[in-house]
Formats: structure tokens, sequence, C-alpha cells
């Protein structure tokens, strides 16, 4: 059984099921340094029998469809089976075949997507809206991780970073002088291969010194939001042929 968490408000519990210890292994250790605590196993039959045992204490499921012995979107099923809806769960999109699983798993409530080989400074800003879900807009795509300019403008000062990822509805930045959450603000960038800017008012969803912060739009041009939406439907499923 696991043990009771440290006495730390945002500390959460994550299970980690991947079948590759050098995937186990990244993920966990991007969890435990930001205090959260990481639980990996590599088959299927030890990821039913922990959300089995330990469903109460589980915030969070990261999981690889194709472990040993697992059938695809049928391991959601019987996860499903175990936790009536509960737990969140965080598909790596990696192991998904076809667009017709993403349709399957969207009726089996899965959260979201996460490329099992991001960057380890991206984990944590993957896993960010299903850790801390009251903190950001459920209505949020999939992020396509990608690091292009982002100019960000708060009151009367102007700064220029790095985005960590791109979504239809908000978008990472990398600082080490986040924002308040709450806090409004106005970004530009532009998409890889696009010849204009996308821009955006929003508010600061997350924020944190380790990693940067998270914008959620609250206004967008229609033009500029086909452009987003075009844009990460393609990098996703480009993915999938990879």
């Amino acid at each position: 059984m696991m043990t009771a968490l440290p006495a730390a408000a945002a500390a959460k519990t994550v299970l980690i099921a991947d079948d590759t210890a050098f995937v186990r292994d990244r993920f966990r250790n991007a969890l435990q340094g930001a205090g959260h605590r990481a639980v990996a196993v590599k088959s299927a039959a030890e990821l039913l029998a922990r959300v089995r045992a330990d469903l109460p204490a589980i915030d969070l499921l990261v999981v690889n469809l194709r472990l040993p012995h697992a059938a695809g979107v049928e391991l959601v099923r019987g996860i499903r089976r175990l936790d009536s809806g509960k737990l969140p769960i965080v598909v790596f999109s990696g192991t998904i075949a076809n667009a017709e699983e993403v349709r399957q798993l969207s009726g089996l409530g899965v959260a979201g997507y996460v490329n099992e080989y991001s960057a380890v400074h991206h984990i944590l800003p993957a896993l960010a809206p299903h850790l801390f879900p009251d903190n950001f807009n459920r209505r949020s795509s999939q992020r396509v991780m990608v690091g292009i300019p982002v100019a960000y403008r708060f009151g009367d000062t102007i700064a220029t970073a790095l985005t960590l990822n791109v979504g239809k509805g908000g978008i990472g930045i990398r600082t080490m002088s986040p924002l308040e959450p709450a806090a409004k603000v106005r970004v530009r960038f532009r998409l890889p291969g696009s010849k204009r800017d996308v821009d955006a008012e929003g508010r600061i969803v997350w924020s944190d010194r380790r990693v940067g912060m998270g914008v959620q739009y609250e206004r967008v041009e229609p033009a500029d939001q086909a452009a987003l939406d075009d844009f990460v439907d393609s990098q996703f499923f480009a993915d999938k042929k990879r």
C-alpha cells in the first residue's frame, strides 16, 4: 500500500506505467524533484493491482497503452472498471495507434496526452493541468512541446522568452521570473511555418520559478484561433506516424 503523503498541500501522488526504464525514471525524477510522490510500474498487471489497492491515494495516472499483456484501449477500460471514472488519466501519445483510439479514449474520459520523450523541463508543465485541474480551463486540449520566441506584456512591461508548449487554449512560457497566478497578460508569437503573428490576451493559471508559467487564453481573434487549432492537430497526429 502507498504510505501517507508528506504534509504539503500541493503534493500529489502520480502512478506512472511504462515498460521502458528510461521513460519511467525521467517522469518519476521530474515529479519527485517538484515535491510530488511518483510510483512507477512496468506492466498492466502491476498497474491494475496498484489502482485496485490504492485508488483513494492516487491523484493521476500516466499510462503507456502498449504495456506487456495489455490491449490498447482495453487497458483504460480495465482501469475504468476499477475506478468508476474517478481518476484523471494521461496517455503517452507515442503509444496511440490511430485516430480511432483517440476517439475511444475521449469517450472513456482520458484527460490528455503527453510525449513520453519530452525534455525533462517540459514534463511538469505538461502534467500541471491534470495535477491541478481547478486552476486550468478544463476545455484545454493537448499541448505541442515547442520552443519558439514569445513576447508577453503585463502592465507597461514587455518581456521575451521561449515557449514550453503551445495549445489551442493556452501557452506555456519558460521563465525564471513568472508572473503571479490570475495576472492579466498579452502574448504575441509566430507559429512554425506561419507568416503572421498570433496575438492573444489571457491570464496566468500556473506559476513555478523552477519551470515558468502557463497562460490561459481569454481573447483570441478567430483567424488566430483557427491557426492554433490547425497547428496543434497537425502536430499531434504527425507524432502518431513517427
